[in-house]
């Protein structure tokens, strides 16, 4: 009678190889995952820009002019703070970019901007006005209340 031992486990290249494998799953699998929450979180930042669109336009029709819009400024995700903050949303007077829609400066109120501005380089920076500009960018400094400018610019 002859006895034989058999080992009952893994060798260290079998349990190398899996995480090998592992490894390769992962390198393919995370850059997708967050590609696919930025596009979330950017569908969701033009859903806000068109919602805070069709209050202005709600607003001017019954003040016959865009000024004393109660909002200026929406983060995203909503009621976010710091870090967690996404997008900052920013409402401007589209004439006189430089000043809110209230009746405490001299913005004429003729026309709206709204600008959103990503914390994050690799998401979009939009821009939408009353005139009918709809754009995005990826570098923060090409997308003003005025118009999207260079080269990667983007109608939406």
């Amino acid at each position: 009678m002859s006895s034989k031992l058999f080992s009952k486990g893994f060798t260290l290249v079998e349990l190398m190889i899996v995480v090998i494998v592992i490894a390769l799953f992962s390198l393919i699998a995370i850059p997708s995952y967050q590609a696919y929450g930025r596009k979330a979180l950017e569908s969701q930042v033009q859903q806000e820009m068109q919602n805070l669109a069709m209050q202005l336009e709600r607003h001017k029709s019954r003040n016959f002019n865009y000024k004393n819009f109660n909002r200026t400024q929406v983060v995203i995700p909503t009621g976010a703070t710091g870090d967690s903050v996404k997008y900052t949303i920013l409402i401007r007077d589209g004439d006189v970019t430089t000043q809110i829609l209230s009746s405490a400066n001299n913005a004429p109120g003729r026309n709206w901007a709204i600008r959103a501005e990503a914390t994050d380089a690799k998401n979009y920076n939009y821009l939408m006005t009353s005139q009918g500009t709809r754009c995005k960018n990826k570098t923060k400094a090409n997308v003003t209340f005025l118009a999207c400018e260079a080269a990667g610019t983007e109608v939406w």
